[in-house]
């Protein structure tokens, strides 16, 4: 029986874990969009919900708790300036896990992990000069 066990161990030993959680959060917050083993997603998608949390309560504490967690910097920044605002008037559910089927190489299964608010945008194609034809 699985009493009191919580996290899924990812077939990692404690650091390793830690340091891929650590990283896959950093991303997560830096680039607001992951795509990601779901296993890997739904073990990274309660510690960015506390990161932005953290980022609402916009005090010293909060920010050496979060400098704990995620080391760089302008990640920490941005947390603070934009998406602790952004996120000040909801009560919690900041990210999305969205399925996107079986990877190619292996068959893992595959998720996006995105914040809500930040839903895939495509981008306009550039227009460029035509160039002319020579005569």
């Amino acid at each position: 029986m699985r009493h009191l066990v919580k996290k899924k161990k990812l077939r990692r030993d404690t650091s390793h874990r830690r340091a891929l959680l650590r990283n896959l959060v950093t991303s997560f917050l830096e680039k607001e969009r992951i795509r990601t083993t779901l296993v890997k997603a739904k073990a990274a998608k309660p510690l960015a919900e506390k990161m932005i949390t953290l980022a609402k309560k916009d005090t010293l504490h909060a920010k050496r708790q979060t400098l704990r967690f995620i080391y760089k910097k302008p990640v920490v920044k941005k947390l603070f300036e934009e998406l602790g605002p952004r996120f000040s008037e909801r009560p919690g559910g900041y990210t999305r896990i969205v399925k996107i089927g079986p990877r190619a190489g292996d068959g893992a299964e595959m998720a996006i992990l995105e914040l809500i608010g930040s839903e895939f945008k495509k981008k306009e194609k550039k227009k460029g000069k035509v160039k002319a034809k020579p005569k």
